[in-house]
């Protein structure tokens, strides 16, 4: 199938964008890959009488590092980020994720931000994004602000943008000391999403005790999701903590887990707390060999 019909803007600058958007109100959408929203067009499945496509504005693509964070341009593709070896170091688990996000071809035009503004309870990056407490900058008229993460994601493909607002870029924190990090998740075949997945990290203190944990879930409910409670019941363990405890842990908070042709609720659960058990090992280890 073929979109409807659509006018067409490609603003040169950040202030361009944001102009173009309170101008043209709610008849506009954003478009940066397109990896998410042209299919979702040519299926007719989503009609916007314009379409702003950001890919032209050279401050919006890049990656940035700051002394506690590393800052990622919106327009920044997927395949950057997996080929950077300061993000591998700085931030694995961004790094970790990318190559779950479709095939290269994907992620040679997919970009970070699409991604996060997309806000796919499926998708790595949000997950990724919340897992670490990222904030997300956007720009509209009024100025710019920042959005934790725990914030940003309100429902399926919703955020808290404003419909004048651009998301300009997203500050992934640097964790340091002895830290660990994975990801895993299931899916029917590789490139597509998840089923169930879980984005992990854990930090060490001198003792090797764990005093910070992150768990991020992937395909378990209306938005990314964060398992708070297994986070919580991480700290202060040694690290021979029993992860398939914390995997069901991970799971009991959780209220509406999707059931679809792809699995049920209970099965997405099943999975959901292997997934977290797997990842939690492989972090743990990672972190205790230094």
């Amino acid at each position: 199938m073929k979109p409807s019909a659509f006018a067409y803007h490609a603003p040169a600058t950040i202030d361009d964008a944001v102009t173009l958007l309170a101008e043209l109100g709610d008849g506009a959408k954003v478009i940066a890959g397109g990896q998410s929203l042209v299919p979702m067009l040519s299926l007719r499945l989503a009609y916007f009488d314009h379409l702003v496509d950001i890919g032209r504005i050279p401050e919006l693509r890049g990656i940035r590092h700051e002394s506690d964070a590393v800052v990622v341009g919106a327009t920044t593709v997927d395949a950057a980020i997996e080929h950077d070896a300061e993000i591998r170091k700085r931030v694995p688990l961004l790094a970790r994720a990318t190559p779950y996000i479709g095939h290269f071809q994907i992620r040679n035009r997919g970009t970070v931000g699409g991604s996060i503004a997309h806000a796919d309870p499926a998708a790595e990056y949000p997950a990724v994004a919340l897992a670490l407490d990222a904030e997300i900058e956007a720009v509209s008229p009024r100025g710019r602000r920042r959005i934790p993460a725990e914030r940003f994601f309100t429902g399926f493909w919703t955020t808290t943008l404003e419909q004048d607002e651009l998301l300009v870029g997203t500050y992934f924190p640097a964790w340091t000391g002895r830290t660990g990090f994975a990801v895993r998740e299931f899916a029917r075949r590789h490139g597509d999403f998840a089923i169930a997945g879980a984005v992990v990290g854990v930090q060490l203190d001198g003792d090797g005790r764990i005093e910070r944990g992150a768990i991020g879930l992937l395909g378990l409910g209306p938005t990314p999701l964060r398992a708070t409670a297994a986070e919580l019941a991480l700290v202060g363990k040694k690290a021979d903590v029993a992860t398939d405890e914390l995997g069901q842990l991970a799971m009991s908070d959780l209220t509406e887990v999707p059931s679809d042709l792809h699995g049920s609720a209970g099965y997405r659960r099943r999975v959901g707390a292997a997934m977290v058990t797997r990842a939690l090992d492989d972090a743990i280890s990672e972190a205790s060999s230094g």
